[in-house]
């Protein structure tokens, strides 16, 4: 991990939401939550809410309109709906509430999927942010995508990205 000045604001425990977009999971299947979920509390993070939604765009926005509004939650996790098919439509639904898009984190996901999948990253529309002055990182609805993102790039940042955002 890199030592940057800005670290110094860096919170020891953040507030985190998870949100799976799915049309088949409940919380007895949810196997990307739960590696989310693991991953998160691992590095001391709380989960302050978590939610199942379906691949709807009304449904994906308001459930994310609401946890930002949350003041115990300075990051969201979404996993799902970030592929090419039809029905994935998280990007698509997240795209007029991004106050600002970290383009560098799917850059740097898919460079590092690369290294474990090969050629099939490039399907990958995964992507973080900021809505509302909240941390959002939309990540892909295989569990081992999720662990690799918050492993690699998440949990490493996530005290200095709510730092930033003053969100500690």
């Amino acid at each position: 991990m890199a030592d940057h000045h800005h670290q110094d604001r860096a919170s020891g425990q953040v507030g985190c939401a998870i949100v799976t977009v799915s049309d088949s999971r409940s919380s007895g299947d949810d196997r990307s939550g739960a590696v989310i979920r693991e991953q998160l509390e691992g590095a001391g993070h709380p989960i302050r809410a978590g939610e199942i939604v379906p691949d709807e765009q009304d449904a994906i926005q308001a459930v994310v309109r609401k946890l930002t509004a949350r003041a115990d939650v300075a990051a969201i996790m979404i996993t799902g709906g970030t592929g090419i098919a039809e029905r994935d439509v998280t990007i698509e639904s997240l795209a007029r509430l991004w106050t600002k898009e970290l383009p560098g984190f799917g850059e740097i996901f898919r460079t590092l999927s690369f290294e474990e999948v090969g050629s099939a990253s490039m399907l990958s529309r995964a992507t973080a942010g900021v809505i509302d002055g909240v941390f959002v990182a939309v990540l892909p609805g295989s569990p081992k995508a999720c662990r690799l993102a918050l492993e690699r790039l998440i949990v490493p940042e996530l005290g200095h990205i709510a730092g930033l955002l003053g969100r500690v």
